[in-house]
């Protein structure tokens, strides 16, 4: 098995992880907040990380440019936004439709990265990433239905307007990301991946960092009265970006993303038993459409 598809794997748990300790602490904390807290006490974990590689690996440290510099701002602050309507759209849903409506990423991810990296996905790729949107929709619609009209009063709910955000401010960002990586010189695609989620991520900390301290001062406090948990959220989040930033260098962003469906398996199985949500019964003919997409994809590697 080539090495991206584990840590894509690996990724997708740890992020669904972390957002299902945001959806709790979204209870406490405002939506800047909840999403605060991930590049707060994520940025140290990155680091510790990334000093792990540059150890393991023996690389030169990497010497930033202007234009990575850029890449790593914008990914940064569109991370922001998307984690904020994503937190947004569980308050008018549930964490697993939530999630399924920002999954949808996958399939925008392809078209932007393919318009911008020019990266040209096989058939069959295309087909995978078909079948898990196709799992995606039918986990959103949530019962009813397949009809036309059906799926256009499912997608314009509030809900939907927000995973749909999310999902194209997700997909913008991982293109960037793609885009920092491949702005500076350097012998490892993987030290520089995870150089690229320490400076994204104390970016991130000091551009919402300083929004909350501006417009939610009693907010910014609750982030540190609460770091029992949010500290957890934090580090899974350090060490989701740390597999995301990796796989995004070794492959196609496209199929990267795609692989990333998985996570849907690991909400349902987060809402279900963690946050105890009803889910419904079309779940599983969702739940087996995304696995079928992912593994129509990983099966071709």
């Amino acid at each position: 098995m080539v090495a991206w598809i584990p840590i894509t794997i690996a990724g997708a748990l740890l992020q669904c992880w972390r957002t299902a300790l945001q959806q709790k602490l979204r209870h406490r904390l405002s939506v800047n907040a909840a999403g605060f807290v991930r590049f707060l006490y994520g940025a140290p974990t990155a680091l510790l990380i990334f000093l792990a590689g540059l150890a393991v690996t023996g690389a030169p440290m990497p010497v930033p440019n202007a234009p990575f510099l850029l890449y790593c701002v914008a990914a940064g602050l569109l991370q922001i936004l998307a984690t904020n309507l994503l937190i947004m759209s569980f308050g008018y849903r549930n964490f697993a439709v939530g999630t399924a409506y920002a999954k949808t990423e996958a399939a925008q991810s392809a078209v932007i990265a393919l318009i911008v990296l020019h990266e040209v996905l096989q058939p069959v790729a295309w087909a995978g990433i078909a079948l898990g949107l196709s799992g995606v929709m039918t986990l959103s619609l949530a019962g009813r239905g397949l009809k036309p009209r059906d799926l256009l009063a499912a997608t314009v709910q509030p809900a939907a307007l927000c995973g749909l955000g999310a999902g194209f401010l997700f997909a913008i960002t991982t293109v960037l990301i793609k885009l920092a990586n491949q702005s500076i010189p350097g012998p490892s695609l993987v030290v520089k991946a995870l150089f690229a989620v320490v400076l994204t991520n104390t970016l991130q900390t000091l551009m919402q960092g300083g929004w909350l301290l501006w417009r939610e001062p009693a907010e910014l406090r609750k982030t540190f009265t609460t770091w029992r948990s949010s500290m957890w959220a934090g580090t899974l989040s350090g060490c989701g970006s740390a597999c995301w930033f990796t796989a995004f260098a070794l492959t196609d962003v496209a199929l990267v993303r795609s692989v990333g469906q998985i996570e849907i398996v690991f909400t349902l199985l987060f809402s279900r038993f963690y946050l105890h949500e009803q889910l419904k019964r079309n779940d599983i003919t969702g739940l087996v459409l995304v696995v079928g997409g992912v593994l129509l994809i990983v099966l071709r590697q």
